[in-house]
């Protein structure tokens, strides 16, 4: 997704996202396999080293996989609200791969896809979900 300059980081955390929802809602097809798969896909895309966001994500789907019954009752604001969280573990992880590789982030803004991620979520949730039940996904 495109975006100016200026607001590249407070870019969400798109695939992220997206495997939050599935894992909620197919629990049985979407997995920590899956996420890994993903994560390495966006290693390669976005040239870093080789596992760090798959091992971001592969956590993220865990995590998401073991509270997954819970979270779906919640209303949309409580789930942002542990979204926001599971994404700032993300962004932990990733953290920690860039500084033990030397390249640690020199400003705080580092951790805001997971703040704008958390303000998309309710939107990004209605919008799957009816792609889900429209074109019957089970």
């Amino acid at each position: 997704m495109p975006l100016p300059a200026w607001a590249l980081t407070w870019r969400p955390e798109w695939v992220a996202l997206v495997l939050m929802y599935w894992c909620m809602a197919l629990p049985d097809r979407v997995g920590v396999g899956i996420a890994w798969l993903l994560g390495l896909m966006l290693d390669v895309q976005q040239g870093t080293v080789l596992g760090q966001h798959a091992l971001g994500l592969a956590l993220v789907a865990y995590v998401t996989l073991q509270s997954h019954q819970r979270v779906r009752v919640f209303p949309l604001k409580q789930q942002a609200l542990v979204v926001c969280a599971y994404l700032l573990l993300f962004e932990f992880v990733t953290l920690w791969i860039r500084g033990m590789m030397g390249t640690p982030p020199h400003h705080w803004s580092f951790w805001m896809p997971a703040f704008t991620s958390m303000v998309l979520w309710p939107w990004l949730f209605i919008i799957l979900r009816d792609l889900r039940r429209t074109h019957h996904v089970t």
